[in-house]
């Protein structure tokens, strides 16, 4: 669901950047990084690598989820995220595209309490699974991959944007519509089939330099790097 700030955005820039969060902002995955935060990391990676394998459903992975994080505050939920594995330079690109008058969402299969602390560091929107600590799980909470272009969609409508003006970043399957539907598109320590579809791949740790191929793909020559 979407998390709206409070921040002006009566310049809407010329420019949308959307980003993957997990293996694309985020080193690994939130659902690891809170578990290991809670003290049941075996338990995170195990849920994380039944749900890659389809061997778990989507009820049984939250539900889980939700009792690991089940006694926590919002203040140990602020640790948590704090003290994740970000890529470098993740609140330096955010800060960078609001600091040019442009756009910055962040489209997530994970849940919408944690993505939503990305809009601290300065995402305009943040989309995530329905999701919510202390609060009964919803039928169908995962966000799905197709969400991910209709709100990219949704998106660029509301700022008055062409999909020309906008580039998005991720990393793997919950990237694939959304990687197809867009003319710029930059892999993220990508996957084989992200890398076959993205403009340009990056590999390494500096989202900063990411973010650079990106701005490339933007520019009126359309030069990224790889």
């Amino acid at each position: 669901m979407p998390q709206s700030p409070d921040a002006d955005m009566s310049d809407h820039g010329r420019r949308l950047h959307v980003f993957d969060m997990d293996g694309t902002l985020l080193r690994g995955a939130a659902t690891i990084e809170l578990a290991r935060h809670f003290g049941k990391p075996t338990v995170g990676h195990d849920i994380e690598s039944r749900w890659l394998a389809g061997s778990i459903s989507d009820r049984e992975f939250w539900e889980t989820l939700l009792d690991i994080c089940a006694e926590a505050t919002e203040a140990d939920l602020d640790a948590a995220f704090e003290g994740s594995c970000w890529m470098t330079g993740t609140v330096d690109v955010l800060t960078d595209i609001r600091a040019r008058g442009e756009i910055a969402i962040v489209i997530t299969q994970s849940p919408a309490f944690f993505v939503r602390r990305l809009q601290r560091w300065g995402a305009h929107e943040t989309y995530g699974s329905d999701v919510e600590v202390g609060r009964p799980l919803p039928d169908a909470a995962t966000l799905s991959p197709e969400a991910k272009v209709k709100i990219t969609q949704d998106a660029l409508a509301r700022h008055g944007l062409t999909a020309q003006a906008c580039v998005a970043y991720g990393d793997s399957s919950s990237d694939l519509d959304l990687f197809t539907w867009l003319p710029h598109a930059v892999g993220v320590n990508p996957s084989p089939a992200i890398a076959r579809l993205a403009s340009a791949s990056y590999v390494g740790t500096d989202l900063r330099e990411a973010y650079s191929i990106g701005r490339g793909l933007l520019s009126p020559t359309g030069v990224g790097r790889t």
